[in-house]
C-alpha cells in the first residue's frame, strides 16, 4: 500500500469527515511512524514498514514555533479553522512532551482562534500515566478509541504491541466521567466482525458503562495494510447503533 505519512509537525487545514476543517498537528517522526498498536486498517501502514533508527519526536518549544507560525498565516488569510487536531504519524501520546505541548496550544488557539477546538485522536492506551490523563482533559476533544470489546477482539483488529489490557483502558476512561469522545471503527475482515452479535452487544455495554457524550462509528475511508478488509455502509452503522440512540446516546455515524 501507498503508506500516508505527515511530513511536517503543523499540516493543513485539511476537511475531516468529524472535525470539519482540521489543522494537524504531528508529534510523531515526520519520516516513519511510531505507535504501540498496528492496526490492520491504519492509513500509515504496518508498523515494520514506517519503522525508523533512532526516531525523533518534536519537543514542545519546536510544536510552538510551528503552530505560532502557521495560525499567524491562517488567520492574516482569512483561513477558517473548526478544530486544531492531534493526529499525524502514530499515537500522539507517545511523545514525551504531550503533556507541556497541549498546555502550548491551547494557548496559542486563544490567541488566533479561540473559537476553534483542541482535538486529539488517542488509542487510550496511555491514560494510565496521571500527567496524560490531565492533559487530555484539558482539550475540547478527548477523541478516545475502543474498536473491540475483548483483548481477543482488540489483538485482531489494533494488534497492541506490548501489553494491553482493555478492563484497564475502561477503568481510565471511566476518569472522564463521560466528557470525552469514543471513536469506534466497524469493519468485517477474515477473522473479526464488528456487526457480529457478541460484538455489537459487548461494546454497547461498555459505551452504556461510560456514557460518553459522544459516540463517533466510522469505516474505512483509505486503503489498508491487510487487503480483504470490508467496510460498511452508513445505513448499516446506522442500524447496528440504533439502540444507543432510542437509550438517548449522542451517536454520530461517518460512512
Amino acid at each position: 500500500m501507498t503508506m500516508l505519512h505527515f511530513d511536517d509537525i503543523v499540516f493543513g487545514p485539511i476537511h475531516s469527515r468529524r472535525l470539519g476543517s482540521s489543522l494537524g498537528i504531528n508529534l510523531l517522526p515526520h519520516d516513519g511512524k511510531l505507535c504501540n498498536f498496528d492496526c490492520i486498517y491504519c492509513e500509515c501502514g504496518w508498523n515494520r514498514d514506517g519503522r525508523v533508527q533512532n526516531p525523533v519526536l518534536p519537543a514542545a518549544e519546536d510544536v510552538m514555533t510551528a503552530l505560532e507560525a502557521r495560525l499567524s498565516q491562517c488567520r492574516d488569510s482569512g483561513t477558517h479553522i473548526d478544530s486544531i487536531t492531534f493526529s499525524g504519524n502514530g499515537e500522539p501520546t507517545l511523545n514525551p512532551d504531550f503533556p507541556r505541548i497541549i498546555d502550548c496550544v491551547i494557548e496559542l488557539r486563544d490567541k488566533f482562534y479561540p473559537e476553534a477546538k483542541v482535538s486529539v485522536l488517542s488509542n487510550a492506551t496511555m491514560l494510565g500515566r496521571e500527567e496524560v490523563l490531565e492533559a487530555l482533559k484539558k482539550t475540547d476533544n478527548p477523541i478516545l478509541k475502543i474498536d473491540a470489546p475483548t483483548d481477543a477482539g482488540v489483538a485482531l483488529v489494533n494488534r497492541p504491541c506490548g501489553g494491553y489490557s482493555l478492563a484497564d483502558v475502561v477503568g481510565n476512561l471511566r476518569k472522564f466521567k463521560g466528557d470525552f469522545i469514543l471513536q469506534t471503527m466497524f469493519l468485517a475482515s477474515p477473522e473479526y466482525d464488528s456487526s457480529d452479535r457478541e460484538c455489537i452487544d459487548g461494546w454497547m455495554d461498555i459505551v452504556r458503562d461510560l456514557s460518553p457524550r459522544e459516540v463517533m462509528v466510522y469505516t474505512l475511508d483509505r486503503e489498508t495494510p491487510m487487503k480483504g478488509l470490508r467496510k460498511f455502509t452508513a445505513d448499516r452503522m446506522t442500524e447496528l447503533v440504533k439502540p444507543l440512540v432510542d437509550e438517548g446516546f449522542c451517536v454520530q455515524v461517518r460512512g
